[in-house]
């Protein structure tokens, strides 16, 4: 029977392994991504594990420590990152040893992270909406490889924002201090039109400052000086994302965001990035993102389902008692909502 077991590594074993395995490490999975954590309140890089089959190196995993409110929990975003994909059988024996070595510390309630097949060890997430179906651009092809990839549609709305005369993309990462008051307002916007939540001006901010210009970009397309649209994008090698974006009702039809994107896909190619995610669309997890579909799906023919997020409860009791209390907190929400839209109708 092959013997298993999650080994502690330091950053620069970690990464040394994991480059002679022949992986490519998401940000979020890397040493960079620490500078990260520890400038947000809240948050902090808790370790870094190698699991092992018989000696031999099979998944790579990196755990942020987060602090909710009332609650602790750990956070392998983008990871584990796997040599090969797992069988349904490793990758139980995986959470397995991974949720005996963390329960020994009591602080945490779960670890989230991503997961290639269903498991009775893993939960729906408690908060956020897990992301497993995106649309990933293959930038190792020449651009007009690219656009040949791209629906008809695609290709038609960015030679058409190609075109326009008055718009003019750039990337600004190396004043984005200066111009953030800005591109707040234009997210704000976003947020209002199309229905969902904004973080505080400080998290964009401080993702720009603490990743860096090699790993976090700016990108802006505007018309006479006026912001139309904005993107953040993370990088670490050949591995892109498009993280964060906001546009105006005028930038949109305008074509600004198509534009965005080909900018952005000139750029990252130009430095080497041959991967470049979008960053997800909706899926039976995740209905909320339909709206983003049209528009991420018109850059590729091919949709890509990825691992998606899910809790594994390291304490089940401590674990069933948060999912109680945010579904009452959740009801007592609507109940409110409900109320109210009643007493404004009477």
């Amino acid at each position: 029977m092959p013997t298993s077991r999650l080994v502690s590594r330091q950053s620069d074993d970690f990464v040394r392994r994991a480059a002679a395995a022949g992986l490519d490490l998401p940000l979020e999975q890397s040493p960079h991504w620490d500078r990260y954590d520890e400038a947000v309140p809240g948050r902090q890089p808790y370790g870094r594990y190698v699991w092992q089959v018989d000696g031999e190196d099979r998944a790579f995993i990196s755990l942020t420590a987060f602090e909710g409110r009332g609650f602790h929990y750990l956070w392998a975003k983008e990871g584990p990152v796997w040599v090969e994909a797992p069988s349904p059988r490793e990758e139980e024996q995986f959470l397995s040893d991974l949720a005996r070595a963390l329960t020994v510390d009591r602080r945490y309630a779960f670890v989230r992270l991503h997961a290639h097949h269903p498991s009775d060890a893993l939960h729906d997430l408690l908060q956020s909406v897990p992301v497993d179906r995106t649309v990933i651009l293959d930038l190792s092809r020449d651009e007009d490889e690219i656009l040949a990839g791209m629906k008809k549609r695609g290709r038609r709305d960015v030679r058409k924002s190609l075109r326009s005369e008055h718009l003019e993309a750039a990337e600004e990462t190396d004043r984005a201090a200066d111009v953030f008051d800005e591109l707040y307002a234009l997210l704000q916007e976003t947020g209002d039109r199309d229905g969902f939540g904004i973080a505080p001006k400080s998290a964009y901010t401080t993702m720009l400052e603490s990743l860096g210009a090699e790993h976090a970009r700016l990108f802006t397309v505007r018309s006479e000086g006026e912001v139309y649209c904005w993107g953040i994008v993370t990088v670490n090698g050949p591995l892109a994302t498009y993280y964060y974006a906001a546009s105006s009702a005028a930038g949109r039809k305008a074509g600004a965001p198509d534009l965005l994107v080909w900018h952005m896909v000139r750029e990252l190619r130009a430095c080497g990035v041959t991967t470049f995610d979008l960053m997800g669309i909706d899926s039976d997890r995740a209905p909320q993102l339909a709206g983003v579909r049209g528009f991420k799906t018109k850059f590729s023919e091919e949709i890509t389902d990825v691992a998606g997020a899910w809790d594994l409860p390291l304490h089940p009791l401590r674990y069933r008692a948060l999912t109680l209390a945010l579904r009452a907190k959740r009801y007592a929400a609507s109940t409110l909502r409900g109320t109210s839209r009643s007493g404004s109708a009477g």
